[in-house]
């Protein structure tokens, strides 16, 4: 109480303010809030700016947790704390860039967004690196369908397979979490897309260090190299930052098909320099001339003519390689492995595998051609063929293929000839040698014309058989009639075929295809028809149906006539014989039936003059 006793009011203490719910008076309520105004930023929608985080707000029952961010506004704002998941190590205090999206929301605080402040700032970051063409730093966050997802100051790029090491990538699982160095290679503002590449940073280095190494390559030099990659075409090596080929042909003296045949993947390998070019970083790598060449120790141990033995390494249409030595292959063409002239496929005679006896045709060490052949080991069929295939003598052949012209057959390997479609059939008018025989069958021929210098047999096979013909002669003579079967009437100013009997084919024209009736006799109608011309010599025989009913109405004809004609001269006999003197009532009766006989007409003119006598 005491205490209290000695405290005195202030006299400038305004009381009525007080009451009024305030201790200042107006103006010196506008001079703070004037004080007050001038602390706040000037801050604009849409922008980034800085700000402090103030406060962190622990997780309430069913709200998320949020950061309190001090922007130098009226009021704070909140962010979600997911925004700050990637640092979360944040703490009151820390200074963070936010994007002001509205200076006021709806509880009367500015809406921030860390998250979008970092987009933007990204993107400002990453025009700048691309435009001078900068290496930037990213994370990489996962594996994505053709390559991997990398965070680059915030933005997810895409990273390709093929741009992430110059070596061929088999397993990406490797590289996910890591951090790595990359350059942005693609940039798409619009769509907002974003494409990065380690591999281009790799081959910068590559290059200088290629242009180094290569200053200091020499033809003939060996290096020591790593397999890098395998190719169907050859092998990259990995000289220690520069890459070489060798091509499949350079791998091995021998043929193979594949390079891994020889090498393997990461293998550690010894190449000589072939060749190189300075200018575009290309170096040609050998192997196989690390080992000596078997081309030069077979050249002076094999000659023409002598005969070996190989083994069937591959087989084309035209012919067969054949390995005759470790690194020497021959060829024996497909002409060379048979006397026949029926060339086919060399698949016909030998396969892959098999184990074959050839002749040395010729060899050309420095070209490393070896030409071989198989038929020289058996004898030449056309050597004696005159004495074995004599002219008239009769065989067995078997029918190989037609042409238009003919029949090719062959007796024997290498022996062929051929029938000429004219020499088929004695009577069979053949179009086509289809029509006579088939493929694969055998038929009897007889040789007529042996060419032995061009290989070429003619052959008939009509002249196994008697020649019909000389029977035909007596049988189908000039005149006489036989029944035939229309087998064609002729159209397309072809003449129409008549099939006779003993299989003979004659011919005619469509003029003698009518019938008495006036139409004309069809296919495979039968008819009568009449002999109208027979050639021997060139097998042919004309005939007509019409001749046959024209020729018998004539015939009719012609007797008719010469009957009426008789008639008339007995007729004319008679009454010449009699001797009228004096016309009679009787001899008028007579005169008139014979006048009658020949015209009836002539009865009126008697019944007259009988009238005037008996007046």
């Amino acid at each position: 109480m005491n205490n209290l006793n000695h405290l005195t009011p202030d006299p400038n203490f305004n009381w009525d303010q007080y009451e009024k719910g305030t201790t200042i008076d107006n103006s010196q309520r506008e001079q703070e809030i004037a004080r007050y105004d001038e602390t706040l930023r000037n801050v604009k929608e849409n922008e980034v700016i800085t700000g402090r985080i103030i406060d962190i707000l622990p997780r309430p029952p069913k709200a998320a947790r949020e950061f309190i961010v001090d922007i130098g506004s009226k009021a704070p704002g909140h962010i979600p704390a997911a925004e700050f998941r990637y640092n979360p190590d944040y703490k009151v205090g820390d200074k963070v860039e936010v994007f002001v999206r509205r200076m006021e929301n709806q509880d009367g605080r500015p809406e921030l967004s860390h998250r979008e402040a970092r987009l933007e700032r990204a993107w400002d970051r990453i025009n700048e690196a691309e435009q001078k063409d900068e290496i930037v730093q990213g994370f990489i966050k996962a594996r994505t369908k053709g390559g991997m997802l990398v965070d680059v100051f915030g933005v997810d790029a895409f990273l390709p397979g093929s741009q992430i090491d110059v070596r061929p990538i088999r397993d990406y699982d490797i590289f996910v979490e890591k951090t790595m160095e990359f350059k942005i290679v693609k940039l798409n503002q619009e769509q907002r897309n974003v494409v990065v590449s380690h591999k281009v940073l790799i081959e910068a280095e590559l290059e200088q260090r290629k242009r180094e190494l290569i200053g200091q390559l020499e033809k003939g030099q060996v290096l020591e190299g790593v397999v890098k990659n395998i190719l169907p075409f050859g092998v990259f090596v990995d000289l220690g930052g520069i890459d070489g080929l060798i091509h499949i042909t350079d791998l091995s003296w021998r043929r193979i098909s594949s390079p891994d045949e020889v090498v393997q993947l990461d293998q550690k390998i010894n190449v000589v320099i072939l060749d190189f070019d300075e200018e575009k970083t290309r170096i040609s790598l050998g192997l196989k001339q690390l080992t000596p060449n078997p081309w030069d120790a077979i050249a002076g141990n094999l000659k023409e003519g002598d005969v070996i033995k190989g083994k069937v390494e591959v087989v084309m249409d035209y012919g067969a390689f054949v390995e005759v030595a470790p690194g020497i292959e021959g060829l024996i063409h497909v002409s060379e492995m048979s006397w026949t002239q029926h060339l086919r496929s060399a698949q016909d005679f030998i396969k892959v595998g098999d184990e074959v006896e050839a002749v040395v045709l010729s060899i050309e060490p420095e070209e490393r051609k070896l030409s071989l052949g198989m038929k020289q080991l058996r004898s030449d069929p056309w050597t004696d063929i005159e004495v074995r295939y004599p002219l008239n003598s009769i065989h067995t052949a078997k029918v190989r293929n037609f042409t238009n012209y003919g029949v090719f057959v062959e007796l024997e390997e290498g022996v062929d000839g051929l029938i000429h479609i004219s020499d088929l059939s004695w009577t069979q008018r053949v179009k086509h040698p289809s029509e006579f025989t088939e493929v694969g069958k055998e038929i009897e021929v007889m040789v007529l014309e042996i060419d032995k210098e061009n290989r070429r047999l003619s052959l008939g096979h009509k002249q196994t058989e008697e020649n019909p013909w000389d029977e035909f002669e007596k049988l189908f003579t000039v005149g006489s009639i036989h029944e035939g079967t229309v087998t064609s009437t002729g159209e397309n100013k072809k003449p129409a075929t008549v099939l006779l009997p003993y299989g003979v084919t004659a011919y005619t024209t469509p003029r003698h295809l009518t019938k008495e009736n006036g139409q004309r006799l069809v296919e495979d109608e039968k008819a009568p028809f009449v002999i109208l011309e027979f050639n021997k010599d060139n097998q042919r025989i004309f005939v007509s149906h019409a001749r046959t009913w024209e020729e018998e109405k004539r015939s009719e004809q012609e007797k008719e006539e010469a009957k009426q004609a008789t008639e008339k001269r007995e007729i004319s006999e008679k009454v010449a014989s009699q001797k009228v003197e004096k016309a009679t009532l009787g001899d008028l009766d007579a005169l008139a039936e014979l006048a009658e006989s020949l015209d009836p007409t002539a009865s009126e003119a008697q019944n007259t003059a009988k009238a005037e006598s008996a007046e």
